[in-house]
């Protein structure tokens, strides 16, 4: 734990609740992290409409997730960077490069999975 981080109990809790819900109204603000919640409430919503099997409703909608979290992280990624040195440097090249990267893998993986589904 850090140094300057000594609350505990049911306090923790709530200040970590209210520092989420900021985290939220900050990322949903950015366009792409919009555009994946635009693009993947419809999406969850079908797979949990759709005959499929509860397992691969499961799959679905914890691709969908995945990909968010993955996009989370990326922006934080980049805002961390960003604020480090706006500065070309090939470091945060790397960091900002393999963060888009992951991204990309885990909308490769959503769109692996809705093909499984959809075309066994």
């Amino acid at each position: 734990m850090s140094e300057f981080n000594k609350t505990k109990g049911l306090k923790r809790i709530i200040n970590t609740l209210s520092y989420s819900k900021d985290g939220f109204k900050v990322a949903v603000k950015e366009p792409a992290i919009f555009q994946l919640i635009i693009l993947y409430l419809p999406l969850m919503g079908l797979a949990l409409w759709l005959d499929f099997a509860l397992a691969v409703k499961m799959m679905l909608v914890a691709g969908s997730f995945l990909s968010l979290i993955v996009e989370f992280f990326n922006t934080a990624l980049e805002a961390a960077v960003d604020h480090t040195s706006m500065k070309h440097h090939p470091l945060a090249k790397i960091a900002k490069d393999v963060g888009s990267s992951a991204q990309s893998l885990a909308l490769i993986l959503v769109a692996v999975l809705w093909g499984m589904a959809v075309f066994g």
